[in-house]
């Protein structure tokens, strides 16, 4: 290896220096809210706590409840002690799976759900460049909306539907590159779509 050419501890060493802090609320969603929205009338029952989110994996957060839990694949690394915001980044290269990618499962039950629920499934990331993606969700008896080929830029927050899903089916959603620039995965929230109360 030249002198010129770094090795990889040392250019994470550097991302670790530059890193900084993310804020998901500002990133694209490519699913709009409406899409999403869960609509009630007003003489329905909600239950809270509704507007906070069910569990939050991430690179210092990578198991929930029950079956819930993080799986990379083919990262190049997962930085976990930055001095901003955690993360695990990509670089495009074909592997036996298909490519670099991010898989999170989640098991509706062992978060206390005791009927068939809707969920949102959102992948916060970075791309540094155009990035191509296979994005992807299984629901059981279920259906999955924001699935199938996506190119994103810049910061995003690839947005996954569950519909349907009986409280003890273990659902999965994952982000996997096909193709493309590099690019940095924060977090995965999953969450209750958002409320639409129709009078």
């Amino acid at each position: 290896m030249s002198s010129e050419t770094p090795d990889l501890g040392e250019r994470a060493g550097e991302d670790a220096e530059v890193a900084e802090l993310i804020d998901p609320a500002t990133f694209e969603r490519t699913l709009s809210l409406t899409d999403l929205a869960h609509r009630i009338s007003v003489h329905e029952i909600i239950t809270f706590p509704w507007f906070r989110p069910i569990d939050t994996i991430s690179p210092t957060h990578t198991v929930g409840k029950g079956r819930t839990n993080l799986t990379l694949i083919a990262s190049d690394i997962m930085q976990t002690d930055t001095t901003g915001t955690p993360y695990a980044s990509f670089t495009y290269r074909p592997t036996p799976s298909g490519g670099p990618g991010v898989s999170v499962h989640f098991s509706p039950g062992d978060y206390g759900a005791t009927s068939a629920g809707d969920y949102v499934v959102t992948f916060v990331i970075t791309a540094n460049g155009s990035v191509n993606l296979n994005v992807g969700a299984y629901a059981g008896a279920g259906s999955t909306t924001g699935t199938g080929a996506r190119t994103v830029n810049g910061n995003v927050a690839v947005v996954v539907g569950l519909k349907n899903v009986q409280p003890t089916q273990v659902t999965y959603a994952y982000i996997q590159q096909t193709g493309g620039s590099t690019w940095q995965w924060y977090r995965t929230a999953i969450e209750y779509p958002p409320l639409i109360i129709q009078l």
